[in-house]
C-alpha cells in the first residue's frame, strides 16, 4: 500500500480521524506494515503493550480469559489504549485469515501529539467524552441492578 492509501485507511479510524491529516501522514510514515497468516499471533494477554495496530485487511478474534470475544476487520484499531499509556496487553489476538495490519508505536503516537497540540486536545476532548459515557452507563446499570 502506498502512503496515501495508509493515510485514507487511517482516517477512516474514528479516534485517529480525530488527528487531521498531517498528523495521519506522520504516523503512516512512521508505521510498519505486518503480514499475518491464519492462526498467527498479533498478541498475547499479558504482554507489554507499545503499540496500537490498525487492520489493513483480514479478521483478528480479541479475546480475553474471561470469555469476552470481538471480531476486529478491516479499519478497526485494536489496542487504542496502549497508544497513549504503558500498560499489559488485556486480550489476546489472533489473525482469523491472511492478514495485514498497520503497527503504530505508542512512542511515534506520542512524536506526532507533541508536533500537534491542537490534535492531542481534540484527542483529549474525545476520551474526556468516552469516559463521561462509561461512567453514566456504570451508573445506570448499577441503578437497574440495585431495584
Amino acid at each position: 500500500m502506498s502512503i496515501d492509501d495508509d493515510v485514507a485507511l487511517l482516517e477512516r479510524v474514528p479516534t485517529l480521524h480525530l488527528l487531521g491529516n498531517d498528523a495521519l501522514r506522520m504516523l503512516a510514515i512512521g508505521s510498519e506494515q505486518r503480514n499475518l497468516a491464519r492462526g498467527d499471533l498479533l498478541f498475547r494477554q499479558g504482554e507489554d503493550a507499545d503499540a496500537g495496530f490498525v487492520v489493513q485487511r483480514g479478521a483478528f478474534r480479541v479475546e480475553d480469559h474471561a470469555g469476552a470475544e470481538m471480531i476486529a476487520g478491516p479499519g478497526a484499531l485494536i489496542g487504542e489504549l496502549a497508544l497513549v499509556v504503558p500498560m499489559k496487553r488485556p486480550s489476546t489476538a489472533i489473525a482469523l485469515e491472511q492478514s495485514a495490519v498497520i503497527r503504530v508505536a505508542r512512542s511515534l503516537f506520542q512524536r506526532v501529539l507533541e508536533s500537534d497540540p491542537a490534535a492531542a486536545r481534540r484527542l483529549r476532548d474525545e476520551f474526556a467524552v468516552r469516559s463521561s459515557q462509561i461512567a453514566s452507563d456504570i451508573l445506570i446499570a448499577g441503578g437497574k441492578l440495585s431495584t
